[in-house]
């Protein structure tokens, strides 16, 4: 693989950089009071008065949500309303590995109801919906995911990315869209409820689906991490015990909370996060805790050694690269795939093959349509689904090779620049700039994400004093660098995940961002390693 080209990058002060940070926000209002009414969404009005009717009428009701951060938050926020009223709700979620993705007819078959709903889920689920017409079952599906051009004949379909659908908020997560349903729901059955409270969970949920913090989910994001800091809901109480923070920030949520929420479904059963996010008591909420903790580092352990083989097998001319491993988890094959795409800078897809199905992953880079290219060889696909930057599917194992040169050969429509990743360095710090006052002006435009990156910096051709390996494992790096040749002082950056080598000429160029980083009641900057060029 070709070494990167060294980005250019102008020469930043501090006034310079609040100029550019300004900027990206000048357009858009930040107000929670801009979030559109719920009743704007397509068929909102509808569900939410049949749920209604349905609690009058003293009738079952269950819920169906999604394995990963989004879904067990939808299902949290639900199940937690549902309480509030004192109403009975099965809410379940299914198994990766038994029930697969999202409602379906193995999943409705242990379900006793007679209105089922779902979160993060089932716009796709056409069979699903068609068990639920013969059952006599009214189903009402809620899903921000990209619909097909065939729907499910549900009762209701909420969904904002239906054509058809008024509300203008499209980039939204399966939380928000559960959430305004419950508001409506709030509204017909004319209780006193603080929608609020849900903030903490919202915010969880739009930074860990990777949602624009931009306009009215900016305004949700930071209104949650802020209430995180003083929630008295046992779950939050411990990420702050366990974090040891008094003042949640959304990269808290995107490295230490929400890989640890999303390892029960990836390994085991999403069942193990969802008592966690609703429990009732800090002991109940720290044991969950502890539990998601042990399986979020059998995670690391079984994604490193899958990246590892999935790496041997990457063909790296390929501009869309597609990977697949007999007996590969599934449950890390997401993660895997973002890996191969931060290593090769271009789209990954990796499928795991058990019993001759192939089903995986993708995550994609720039401004390359990843569902778009995957719905090209909808031929030979069983299901997909997903988004532009993340997506799902299974496939007959006799097709991969075909997809994987079906992909490749639908990319040579893309322009060369669709694979620019978008977050690139936005300029070059003098070394006497890195100071506190740097961190003060980074903090006055959290929180950062999709939409509003974390500005990286550039260090060009700083000369390697050292290079120390640390961790357990000796997997993560950490450089000791002197950014001019004029001066001594030298700075230090962490690699994670990343062993380092220090090069022939111990010159190196690199991106970083410029984090704080709390401890004990210690502040201090910590400047983490991006990309090596």
């Amino acid at each position: 693989m070709s070494k990167p080209t060294l980005p250019r990058a102008p020469l930043l002060t501090h006034q310079g950089l609040e100029a550019f940070l300004r900027e990206r926000f000048h357009h858009d209002s930040e107000k929670l009071s801009d979030i559109p009414h719920p009743s704007l969404l397509k068929d909102a009005a509808k569900g939410a008065k049949r749920i209604a009717d349905a609690i009058r009428n003293g009738e079952k009701i269950a819920l169906v949500g999604d394995y990963d951060v989004d879904g067990v938050t939808s299902t949290a926020i639900v199940k937690r309303f549902f309480s509030l009223i004192n109403y009975p709700l099965l809410a379940t979620i299914p198994n990766r590995f038994t029930d697969g993705y999202g409602v379906s007819k193995g999943v409705l078959e242990r379900l006793d109801a007679d209105v089922v709903f779902t979160v993060d889920n089932g716009i796709n689920a056409v069979e699903a919906a068609q068990v639920c017409k013969e059952r006599g079952i009214d189903l009402i599906i809620t899903d921000h995911h990209t619909p097909s051009e065939i729907l499910p004949d549900a009762y209701a379909i909420i969904n904002p990315k239906q054509l058809d659908c008024p509300y203008p908020l499209k980039e939204i997560c399966g939380a928000q869209v559960a959430w305004l349903l419950m508001g409506l729901l709030k509204s017909e059955l004319g209780v006193t409820i603080d929608m609020r409270q849900f903030f903490p969970f919202l915010a969880l949920a739009i930074v860990a689906d990777v949602m624009p913090l931009v306009g009215a989910n900016r305004a949700i994001v930071k209104a949650g991490l802020e209430m995180m800091g003083t929630s008295n809901i046992p779950a939050f109480v411990i990420i702050r015990d366990i974090l040891n923070k008094s003042r949640i920030s959304s990269e808290d949520i995107g490295f230490q909370i929400a890989p640890r929420i999303n390892s029960a479904g990836r390994l085991e059963d999403a069942s193990i996060a969802l008592d966690f996010l609703s429990a009732e008591t800090t002991e109940k909420a720290f044991h969950q805790f502890e539990l998601l903790t042990s399986l979020n580092a059998l995670r690391k352990e079984i994604e490193a050694h899958t990246t590892a083989q999935a790496m041997l097998e990457v063909n790296s001319h390929d501009p869309i690269i597609v990977v697949a491993g007999e007996g590969w988890n599934e449950g890390v094959v997401g993660i895997v795939a973002s890996r191969l795409t931060n290593h090769f800078q271009k789209p990954a897809i990796v499928l795991s093959i058990h019993n001759g199905i192939a089903k995986g992953s993708g995550r994609s880079i720039g401004n390359v349509d990843l569902y778009g290219l995957i719905k090209s060889q909808e031929h030979l696909l069983g299901k997909f689904g997903g988004h532009k930057m993340a997506a799902g599917m299974a496939m007959s194992l006799e097709n991969v090779q075909a997809f994987r040169e079906g992909v490749n050969h639908a990319s040579t429509s893309l322009h060369p620049d669709d694979f620019i990743p978008q977050n690139e360095v936005v300029g070059e710090l003098e070394p006497d700039a890195i100071t506190y006052e740097l961190l003060g002006l980074l903090e006055k435009y959290e929180p950062y994400g999709e939409g509003n990156p974390r500005p990286r910096f550039l260090m060009r051709n700083a000369h390697v004093v050292q290079i120390k390996l640390f961790g357990s494992d000796k997997s993560h790096s950490r450089l000791e660098l002197r950014p001019s040749a004029t001066r001594s002082q030298s700075v230090e950056l962490i690699a994670f995940r990343r062993v380092l080598e220090c090069p022939d000429d111990r010159l190196v160029s690199c991106s970083y961002t410029v984090n704080k980083n709390e401890f004990n009641g210690k502040i201090s900057m910590q400047l983490m390693v991006e990309r090596l060029f």
